[in-house]
């Protein structure tokens, strides 16, 4: 008998499963289910980005691009960063990848090496944590709080610096929180890091959404640019979600190594889906916007309704989704959601999938239609009702 437990990699049998896909997964086997859970655009990739992508498939445009990606394609990013975040990178500064995540991994693996430590904001995206460990890293995490509306402070970061620091991950606008940093945040942040060999991987998958001040990156920051990877992409702006596309910039030394990892693994990304991201990138500004707006709404709503059933929530200027208090209730995020999940047929998730400072804390996805998060609200409120002091 073969004993496949063996056969797994350490690194790999000691990492959980995802504790986003885990109730999605639960939620899809079960009827009458809202969902709430999954950080995807309800929105429909706009029609003139779709025309794009079919009309390279109708003119045959289906073969291999460049490693890097189409070089009208970067063109059109460079000319997008600069336009929006004031980021200046040539196009041989970028790489195309399959999604931000890939652009997350090949970052990672290329700066991190056995025994590197990575810090790590949370609560935050998954995947970081488990990119590291498989790199042969250490992930360190840095604690933030509601009180400092989840941001990274100096103090904190300054006080987790150790002589193996290699890599701050800087994941704002913040999945699952929706915190976002300011320029003066992001500032003193930079005053720490300018006299270490530290580099920064800065997630921006969410720079497009933020409500009121604009987005700044740290990239843009005095003497940043030359150790900052910036990692953004197509799928939460221009609700490009199954399109798999994103990218990712940075010094240019930095870009070459990590393109060999990429050449390796993935050869290219579709080709049909950066001919549709070309057209996002020229015409896509006012998709953005209206689809901004249209979250904005459903912040305010979302965040209101969850406050009158009497959950303390941090409100959110980034990303899309709000990240309330369970605390009252008496239960583990895990819990609450599985009792939620089965009782009311609503789906969350628990925020220790974040990381374990994200316990006692739900994340809610308002990246849904006003008539689901309406409902959503009656299932949570009832549930409230039932379960509160």
């Amino acid at each position: 008998m073969i004993d496949y437990e063996k056969a797994v990699t350490r690194a790999v049998r000691e990492i959980r499963p995802s504790g986003i896909r885990k109730f999605f997964d639960i939620a899809a086997e079960m009827d009458d289910v809202i969902s709430l859970s999954i950080g995807e655009p309800d929105f429909v990739t706009p029609w003139h980005i779709r025309e794009a992508g079919i009309a390279s498939l109708e003119r045959g445009m289906t073969h291999y691009t460049s490693n890097a990606g189409l070089i009208e394609l970067r063109q059109a990013i460079c000319d997008y960063m600069r336009r929006r975040f004031k980021l200046q990178y040539e196009e041989d500064e970028l790489i195309v990848t399959v999604g931000g995540s890939e652009a997350i991994d090949i970052a990672i693996r290329t700066l991190v090496g056995p025994g590197d430590e990575v810090l790590i904001p949370e609560p935050s995206f998954v995947c970081y944590d488990p990119i590291t460990r498989m790199a042969g890293g250490r992930a360190t995490p840095i604690v933030t709080r509601a009180e400092d509306d989840f941001r990274l402070t100096a103090q904190q970061l300054k006080a987790a610096i150790t002589p193996g620091t290699k890599l701050l991950i800087l994941p704002y606008p913040n999945n699952p929180t929706g915190a976002v940093m300011r320029r003066e945040d992001l500032e003193a942040i930079a005053d720490v890091l300018r006299d270490t060999d530290i580099f920064v991987l800065s997630d921006e998958i969410y720079a497009e959404l933020t409500y009121g001040a604009r987005h700044v990156s740290i990239a843009s920051i005095e003497g940043m640019r030359e150790r900052t990877i910036v990692v953004n992409g197509f799928s939460k702006a221009f609700a490009m979600t199954g399109w798999r596309l994103g990218f990712l910039a940075g010094p240019r030394p930095l870009v070459k190594a990590m393109l060999k990892v990429h050449q390796f693994a993935i050869m290219s990304s579709p080709s049909t889906s950066q001919y549709a991201a070309v057209e996002a990138m020229t015409n896509g500004d006012e998709d953005v916007r209206a689809m901004r707006t249209d979250y904005n709404r459903r912040r305010k709503y979302i965040l209101e309704g969850v406050r009158r059933l009497g959950m303390p929530c941090f409100e959110p200027f980034g990303a899309f989704y709000i990240f309330p208090s369970i605390k009252d209730f008496g239960m583990t995020s895990d819990e609450f959601c599985t009792k939620l999940l089965r009782e009311q047929r609503l789906a969350v998730v628990p925020g220790n999938a974040f990381g374990q400072s994200g316990e006692g804390h739900i994340r809610i996805s308002y990246a849904y239609s006003k008539e689901n998060l309406t409902e959503a609200l009656r299932r949570l409120g009832a549930f409230t009702e039932k379960y509160g002091k």
